[in-house]
């Protein structure tokens, strides 16, 4: 395959791309799979879970988008930590970045192929999930363009699907729609225990689904460096995404748990295909799990891209092999993209070795790489914003709100669910397998980066033109004090 320059990735994602890759990201496995395992544990309270986590979300964002407009750079959130926080946190920060997609991703293929058994309960999972790995490698090898039309279609999909469920389910609730399971409306919600059936402990346990299920809004900072004009796309996709997101959320399973008990929620397939199943509307089941379906494709292929986009980052600083910063002819990373494909190569080997408990233990893990990535964004942010006020640089075009408090209570709220990953046995694995990815990640990094006299390239700055840190930490200022 002939290669190109490995600066030379194609600008071809617009405002329309980027904001559908976003919700193509968030509003997939976590919201049409993972939510019946937050129902399950919280209840109608899982809705203030949501809500909570979406305020964290929306701070996350801000944060991020303060930063990409500043400096729109591929593979962002992994060089602002290297740039604010040192050499080896961007290191980190990007690694962990492509585990948690990794990780996500396999969750991805893994509801697919649970999505695939309501058609086709006795064809295999593994045969659905090594499909669609061959199908989604094929579309990323294309161009960005490509892959961003072949995104905002997904997306819009699910989108529209969405609010038509929303719409539905209203029309149901007002009309007074009734089945073996009872009357629909809001008192469905607090008639089977209350709003808060399994006390606040159930609560908590619901933060680690909710989280997994937002993780991924991060990929619009990963598409600062193939933005055809990033001043205007990051901050449109940054202020719209996480809201729509949250009213699709929360309205969602609002209107769900008031067409249906929620006590009644199982844990195989789609809750919302077993919930219009469960009503007897013809046919409403099999086109929700055609939706579904699209949701899954949808975010799979952001995972792919977001994965990519990092390793191709850190391929430029230096921290991963220079293979992965090769672009093809049409602008594409190739090299990552078929990294990626082999690491969802091991959910074929998962969904044929432990198809039963595959999709708790993947979700919970990454949560955790979701967290310390969300935790690295805000924290390379706080530095960020230090800095501009100590060297007296000029302001951010895109500054985020509540500065500072906003950005505190978003960093105490990752360190809770960190704390809650311990403290349920279910998820407990997650904390054991992070703390072997960080050791794994400073061995690394001691072993191959540390010490490399190799220079980096420079992180400009688009409003103050500072450079990035040095390869060994070190931070040259040019033109970047006001006069």
């Amino acid at each position: 395959m002939q290669t190109q320059n490995p600066a030379a990735l194609s600008r071809g994602l617009n405002v329309r791309h980027i904001r559908f890759m976003a919700l193509g990201s968030a509003i997939g496995t976590g919201l049409f799979y993972g939510s019946a395992s937050a129902i399950r544990a919280a209840g109608p309270a899982v809705l203030i879970a949501y809500m909570v986590a979406g305020a964290a979300v929306f701070m996350v964002m801000r944060s991020l988008g303060e930063m990409a407009v500043r400096h729109p750079v591929s593979g962002s959130f992994g060089q602002y930590a290297g740039r604010y926080l040192g050499p080896f946190a961007g290191f980190a920060t990007g690694w962990t970045y492509v585990f948690e997609m990794a990780i996500v991703a396999l969750a991805d293929v893994t509801a697919f192929g649970i999505y695939m058994g309501f058609w086709f309960p006795d064809v295999d999972r593994w045969v659905w999930i090594a499909a669609v790995i061959l199908f989604l490698t094929a579309v990323n090898l294309l161009s960005v363009k490509v892959f961003g039309e072949l995104e905002f279609w997904f997306s819009l999909v699910k989108v529209v699907a969405i609010i038509a469920m929303i719409a539905g389910g209203a029309a149901l609730i007002v009309f007074g729609f009734s089945s073996g399971d009872g009357q629909a409306g809001a008192h469905q919600l607090v008639e089977h225990g209350g709003l808060v059936p399994n006390g606040f402990g159930g609560l908590l346990a619901a933060f680690s689904v909710v989280v997994f299920a937002f993780g991924g809004v991060e990929t619009i900072g990963v598409t600062a460096g193939e933005a055809a004009d990033p001043k205007r796309a990051i901050p449109g996709a940054v202020n719209t995404v996480p809201v729509r997101i949250l009213l699709f959320y929360v309205l969602t399973l609002g209107v769900l748990m008031s067409l249906f008990p929620w006590n009644q929620v199982g844990a195989q397939g789609s809750p919302f295909v077993q919930i219009f199943d469960g009503l007897g509307i013809p046919g409403a089941a099999h086109v929700l799990n055609a939706v579904v379906i699209t949701a899954a494709l949808s975010a799979i292929n952001s995972d792919i891209f977001g994965a990519g986009r990092i390793l191709f980052g850190l391929a430029q600083q230096g921290h991963a092999p220079a293979a992965f910063g090769r672009v093809s002819r049409r602008g594409v990373p190739w090299m990552t993209v078929v990294v990626m494909t082999g690491v969802l190569g091991l959910g074929v080997v998962l969904n044929a070795v432990i198809p039963e408990d595959v999709f708790t233990v993947i979700a919970s893990i990454a949560t955790f790489a979701t967290v310390f990535v969300w935790g690295m964004i805000l924290a390379s942010h706080v530095a960020m914003k230090r800095e501009i006020r100590r060297y007296a640089l000029a302001p951010s075009e895109f500054p985020s709100p509540l500065w500072p408090a906003a950005s505190v209570a978003a960093i105490g709220f990752l360190a809770l669910v960190v704390v809650l990953l311990g403290c349920f046995e279910e998820t407990r694995v997650a904390l054991v397998v992070g703390a072997a990815w960080i050791g794994l990640l400073g061995a690394a990094y001691a072993l191959w980066v540390r010490g490399d006299g190799r220079n980096r390239p420079a992180l400009r700055d688009e409003t103050a033109q500072m450079p990035v840190v040095g390869p060994r930490g070190t931070v040259s200022v040019q033109d970047s004090v006001r006069a």
